[in-house]
């Protein structure tokens, strides 16, 4: 079997050792042929907190860690750009 990967956008880091990503799929409308973009939210395990919001991740599936955390990170595509009033100088 071969494990899962996707490419996907952290939208949340507020737990402790997880981060929630959205991961947008485009499809075609069936009836009217629309293309038409679904977003699905999974919970990712990150034992070292690495993640910040916008970061673009790579994640893997893996056994179930809790409840809803079936995915763990495997490393960053493109870290966010985050500006502090420090680094704008004001």
């Amino acid at each position: 079997m071969s494990i899962k990967e996707r490419l996907g956008l952290v939208i949340s880091d507020k737990m402790d050792k997880t981060v929630v990503v959205s991961i947008a799929n485009r499809v075609t409308h069936k009836r009217y042929g629309k293309i038409v973009t679904k977003t699905k939210k999974y919970k990712v395990h990150d034992p070292n907190n690495n993640c910040q919001v916008g970061d673009l991740i790579l994640i893997n599936e893996t056994r179930p860690l809790s409840k809803t955390k079936r995915w763990m990170f495997k490393e960053i595509k493109q870290k966010s750009l985050k500006l502090d009033k420090d680094t704008i100088g004001e």
